[in-house]
Protein backbone atom coordinates (compact mmCIF):
# COMPACT_ATOMS: atom_id res chain seq x y z
CA UNK A 1 0.00 0.00 0.00
CA UNK A 2 1.76 3.49 -0.61
CA UNK A 3 0.99 6.24 0.95
CA UNK A 4 1.71 9.60 0.03
CA UNK A 5 1.44 12.61 3.01
CA UNK A 6 1.49 15.92 1.20
CA UNK A 7 2.62 19.02 3.89
CA UNK A 8 1.35 21.79 2.35
CA UNK A 9 2.22 24.51 5.07
CA UNK A 10 5.93 22.76 5.46
CA UNK A 11 6.22 24.37 1.37
CA UNK A 12 4.39 27.78 2.99
CA UNK A 13 7.20 27.93 5.52
CA UNK A 14 10.08 27.28 3.21
CA UNK A 15 8.46 30.15 1.25
CA UNK A 16 7.97 32.65 4.12
CA UNK A 17 11.20 32.15 5.01
CA UNK A 18 12.47 32.50 2.11
CA UNK A 19 11.16 35.77 1.44
CA UNK A 20 11.25 37.41 4.38
CA UNK A 21 15.32 36.36 4.32
CA UNK A 22 16.32 40.07 4.37
CA UNK A 23 13.84 41.43 7.05
CA UNK A 24 15.03 41.84 10.27
CA UNK A 25 13.63 39.57 13.27
CA UNK A 26 14.62 42.32 16.07
CA UNK A 27 10.44 42.08 16.76
CA UNK A 28 10.08 38.82 16.72
CA UNK A 29 7.87 37.10 19.68
CA UNK A 30 4.43 38.17 20.81
CA UNK A 31 3.04 40.91 22.95
CA UNK A 32 -0.70 42.08 24.57
CA UNK A 33 -2.51 43.36 21.84
CA UNK A 34 -1.54 40.97 18.85
CA UNK A 35 -3.82 39.08 16.65
CA UNK A 36 -2.13 35.78 14.81
CA UNK A 37 -4.13 33.07 12.44
CA UNK A 38 -2.78 30.02 11.64
CA UNK A 39 -3.72 26.60 11.10
CA UNK A 40 -2.73 23.12 8.75
CA UNK A 41 -3.37 21.91 5.35
CA UNK A 42 -3.08 17.79 5.43
CA UNK A 43 -3.83 15.15 2.50
CA UNK A 44 -3.51 11.49 2.59
CA UNK A 45 -3.74 9.09 -0.09
CA UNK A 46 -3.56 5.36 -0.34
CA UNK A 47 -4.62 2.75 -3.16
CA UNK A 48 -4.85 -1.46 -2.98
CA UNK A 49 -5.67 -2.90 -6.01
CA UNK A 50 -8.83 -0.85 -6.92
CA UNK A 51 -9.31 0.35 -3.70
CA UNK A 52 -8.53 3.68 -2.86
CA UNK A 53 -8.73 5.89 0.58
CA UNK A 54 -8.25 9.55 0.71
CA UNK A 55 -8.38 12.10 3.42
CA UNK A 56 -8.65 15.72 3.39
CA UNK A 57 -8.61 18.06 6.18
CA UNK A 58 -8.01 22.16 7.03
CA UNK A 59 -8.21 23.83 10.30
CA UNK A 60 -7.47 27.46 10.39
CA UNK A 61 -7.19 29.25 13.90
CA UNK A 62 -7.20 32.94 14.84
CA UNK A 63 -6.22 33.91 18.33
CA UNK A 64 -6.03 37.39 20.08
CA UNK A 65 -3.04 38.26 22.96
CA UNK A 66 -5.37 39.41 25.83
CA UNK A 67 -1.77 39.75 28.19
CA UNK A 68 2.04 39.58 26.84
CA UNK A 69 1.40 35.73 27.97
CA UNK A 70 -2.25 34.67 27.56
CA UNK A 71 -4.14 34.27 24.08
CA UNK A 72 -7.50 33.39 22.95
CA UNK A 73 -9.16 32.23 20.09
CA UNK A 74 -11.67 30.34 17.92
CA UNK A 75 -10.90 27.32 15.20
CA UNK A 76 -12.69 25.72 12.65
CA UNK A 77 -12.35 22.48 10.23
CA UNK A 78 -13.30 20.92 7.48
CA UNK A 79 -12.33 17.21 7.20
CA UNK A 80 -13.34 14.79 3.87
CA UNK A 81 -12.73 10.83 3.79
CA UNK A 82 -13.78 8.72 0.32
CA UNK A 83 -12.85 5.36 -0.23
CA UNK A 84 -13.60 3.84 -3.90
CA UNK A 85 -14.03 0.64 -4.09
CA UNK A 86 -13.74 0.31 -7.74
CA UNK A 87 -17.43 -0.53 -8.15
CA UNK A 88 -18.69 1.82 -5.50
CA UNK A 89 -17.19 4.97 -3.35
CA UNK A 90 -18.36 6.15 -0.44
CA UNK A 91 -17.31 9.79 1.41
CA UNK A 92 -17.86 10.38 5.51
CA UNK A 93 -17.23 14.29 5.49
CA UNK A 94 -17.38 16.70 8.61
CA UNK A 95 -17.33 19.99 9.75
CA UNK A 96 -16.76 21.67 13.28
CA UNK A 97 -15.87 24.80 15.80
CA UNK A 98 -13.58 25.04 18.44
CA UNK A 99 -12.52 27.60 20.95
CA UNK A 100 -9.03 27.95 22.59
CA UNK A 101 -6.79 29.38 25.22
CA UNK A 102 -3.15 29.48 25.31
CA UNK A 103 -0.34 30.25 28.32
CA UNK A 104 3.21 31.00 26.24
CA UNK A 105 6.15 30.65 28.74
CA UNK A 106 8.23 33.25 26.27
CA UNK A 107 5.98 35.29 24.78
CA UNK A 108 8.55 37.81 23.48
CA UNK A 109 11.08 35.55 22.38
CA UNK A 110 12.15 34.17 18.95
CA UNK A 111 11.74 30.67 20.08
CA UNK A 112 8.01 31.27 21.61
CA UNK A 113 6.51 27.67 23.84
CA UNK A 114 3.16 27.30 24.85
CA UNK A 115 0.42 24.93 26.29
CA UNK A 116 -2.88 25.05 24.84
CA UNK A 117 -6.15 24.07 26.24
CA UNK A 118 -9.34 23.53 23.69
CA UNK A 119 -12.99 21.89 23.49
CA UNK A 120 -14.41 21.28 20.45
CA UNK A 121 -17.44 20.23 18.22
CA UNK A 122 -17.63 18.23 15.36
CA UNK A 123 -20.74 16.90 13.57
CA UNK A 124 -20.42 14.22 10.71
CA UNK A 125 -22.04 12.80 7.73
CA UNK A 126 -21.36 9.21 7.51
CA UNK A 127 -21.58 6.68 4.43
CA UNK A 128 -19.31 3.99 5.63
CA UNK A 129 -17.74 2.36 8.76
CA UNK A 130 -14.60 0.47 8.68
CA UNK A 131 -15.13 -2.79 10.76
CA UNK A 132 -12.52 -5.64 11.23
CA UNK A 133 -13.76 -7.27 8.12
CA UNK A 134 -13.26 -3.97 5.84
CA UNK A 135 -16.20 -1.21 4.88
CA UNK A 136 -19.59 -1.59 5.88
CA UNK A 137 -22.23 1.27 4.14
CA UNK A 138 -24.02 3.19 6.74
CA UNK A 139 -25.80 6.09 5.90
CA UNK A 140 -26.10 8.50 9.77
CA UNK A 141 -25.17 11.60 11.19
CA UNK A 142 -23.18 11.77 14.02
CA UNK A 143 -21.80 14.50 16.71
CA UNK A 144 -18.76 14.51 18.57
CA UNK A 145 -17.80 16.88 21.32
CA UNK A 146 -13.68 16.75 22.50
CA UNK A 147 -11.46 18.57 25.03
CA UNK A 148 -7.19 18.15 24.91
CA UNK A 149 -4.55 19.82 26.44
CA UNK A 150 -1.78 19.80 24.22
CA UNK A 151 1.96 21.77 24.18
CA UNK A 152 3.68 23.54 21.04
CA UNK A 153 6.02 26.08 20.21
CA UNK A 154 6.51 28.38 17.31
CA UNK A 155 9.61 29.90 15.92
CA UNK A 156 9.41 33.06 14.06
CA UNK A 157 11.24 33.08 10.76
CA UNK A 158 10.71 36.79 10.43
CA UNK A 159 9.20 39.66 12.23
CA UNK A 160 5.50 38.34 11.53
CA UNK A 161 5.88 34.56 10.02
CA UNK A 162 6.70 31.84 12.43
CA UNK A 163 6.64 28.22 11.75
CA UNK A 164 4.18 26.22 14.13
CA UNK A 165 4.62 22.57 15.83
CA UNK A 166 1.93 21.01 18.40
CA UNK A 167 1.31 17.86 19.88
CA UNK A 168 -1.22 16.76 21.98
CA UNK A 169 -1.28 15.10 25.81
CA UNK A 170 -4.29 14.80 27.07
CA UNK A 171 -7.45 14.35 25.66
CA UNK A 172 -11.67 13.42 25.87
CA UNK A 173 -13.99 13.07 23.30
CA UNK A 174 -17.79 11.72 23.38
CA UNK A 175 -19.22 10.34 20.10
CA UNK A 176 -22.87 9.95 20.09
CA UNK A 177 -22.52 7.49 17.16
CA UNK A 178 -25.53 8.64 15.17
CA UNK A 179 -28.24 8.64 18.41
CA UNK A 180 -31.45 7.31 18.39
CA UNK A 181 -30.12 4.96 21.15
CA UNK A 182 -27.55 3.83 20.19
CA UNK A 183 -24.21 3.96 22.43
CA UNK A 184 -21.95 6.44 22.57
CA UNK A 185 -18.30 6.09 22.22
CA UNK A 186 -16.43 7.79 25.25
CA UNK A 187 -11.91 8.13 24.71
CA UNK A 188 -9.75 9.25 26.84
CA UNK A 189 -5.94 9.62 25.89
CA UNK A 190 -3.13 10.96 28.27
CA UNK A 191 0.95 10.83 26.76
CA UNK A 192 1.93 12.64 23.82
CA UNK A 193 2.02 10.77 20.33
CA UNK A 194 5.30 12.10 19.18
CA UNK A 195 4.31 10.43 15.72
CA UNK A 196 1.75 12.77 15.61
CA UNK A 197 2.83 16.55 15.67
CA UNK A 198 1.08 18.61 13.82
CA UNK A 199 2.65 21.66 11.64
CA UNK A 200 1.41 24.87 11.07
CA UNK A 201 2.53 28.44 9.79
CA UNK A 202 1.64 31.26 11.76
CA UNK A 203 0.98 35.02 10.74
CA UNK A 204 1.24 37.85 13.56
CA UNK A 205 -0.63 41.28 12.84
Amino acid sequence: MKKVLLSVVALFAFGFANAQEAETTENAGFAQGDVFISGALTFNSSKTGDFKENAFQIAPKAGYFVTDNIAVGLMVAYQSNKVDFGSADATNDGFGVGAFGRYYFTPASKFSLFGELGVNYMGYNNEYVETTSGYSAVDYKSKVFGAQLGAGMNYFVSSNFSIEAGVGVLGFSTDDNGGNGADKTNSFSFGGNWTAVTFGVNYKF
